[in-house]
């Protein structure tokens, strides 16, 4: 691969307290990688209880604090994506809850994540609904939440990242995102397989994933998920696999798919430039 060509990784968490940290960091720019998007960790891997939106602020900020340094160590830059995990309602309504109540807490943290977007801070907002079976009172109230999260992309002109169930039309979703102002280029998918329809897909960076992303012609971005915990290591993807697929990629002839992944989706979805940031 070539020193100009940029990679990122457009969603993995870092833990700054309990896990790699800047190491995964360090691990990701040693394989060639340049950009990343790092997600925060649910509040309830540091114990937030929350009740209002500003309950999440410290979990904001250890992002917000690990991206700065994340930049200091790459090639190219991190971003902050700032948002409330689809299943903090359950927790919520273990505690005693109810789904309307534990929506209104949820929506009041994405509000505060869109005053870091504001502020720029952050560059995106997450949201998203449960990816397990749910009461419908619960699923509704999801997706109020995911609704919202909607409407505070589009008046902060920012990506809302979904973290959803899995499967491959969610042209419903991109609908509602539509009909309060926010463009579906502006919906990604966090742990897409593939192709999807609807919000721009971000592919778990598997090879057959990819390949099937790769071999269309619509934008997509490689992700790897990773968890950065240490209860649960080896979850989901390491922070190297992104570099090491896009070689794969380049050793199979997938060259403009590379550009697409890691140049043209930025740009054209975020509004970043990859290239002229390295």
């Amino acid at each position: 691969m070539s020193e100009n060509t940029p990679i990122l990784d457009n969603h993995l968490h870092l833990n700054p307290e309990e896990g790699d940290g800047i190491e995964a960091v360090d691990a990701f720019a040693s394989m060639g990688g340049t950009h990343m998007l790092i997600v925060n960790l649910p509040s309830w891997y540091f114990d937030v209880q929350a009740s209002k939106g500003e309950d999440f602020q410290p979990v904001f900020d250890k992002t917000v604090e690990i991206a700065k340094q994340a930049t200091t160590r790459l090639p190219g830059k991190a971003w902050p994506v700032l948002g409330v995990h689809p299943g903090l309602i359950s927790k919520l309504i273990e505690r005693g809850e109810s789904p309307d109540s534990a929506k209104e807490i949820m929506q009041s943290g994405i509000e505060t994540a869109a005053e870091y977007v504001a502020e720029g801070k952050a560059l995106a907002l997450k949201s998203g609904r449960p990816h397990y079976d749910v009461s419908d009172e619960v699923w509704q109230a999801s997706n109020d939440v995911m609704r919202h999260a909607f409407q505070m992309g589009a008046e902060h002109d920012c990506v809302v990242q979904l973290h959803t169930e899995g499967g491959s039309d969610f042209s419903e979703v991109t609908t509602w995102a539509k009909e309060v102002g926010l463009d579906s280029k502006h919906v990604v998918k966090h742990y897409s397989q593939g192709p999807i329809e609807g919000p721009v897909p971000s592919v778990i960076s598997s090879k057959d994933a990819i390949k099937e992303a790769a071999e269309g012609d619509e934008l997509f971005f490689m992700e790897t998920d990773f968890l950065d915990d240490p209860d649960r290591p080896g979850a989901v993807l390491g922070p190297k696999t992104v570099p090491r697929r896009v070689r794969w990629m380049e050793e199979n002839g997938y060259e403009e798919a590379i550009y697409r992944a890691h140049v043209e989706a930025p740009k054209r979805v975020y509004g970043i430039d990859t290239e002229s940031t390295l």
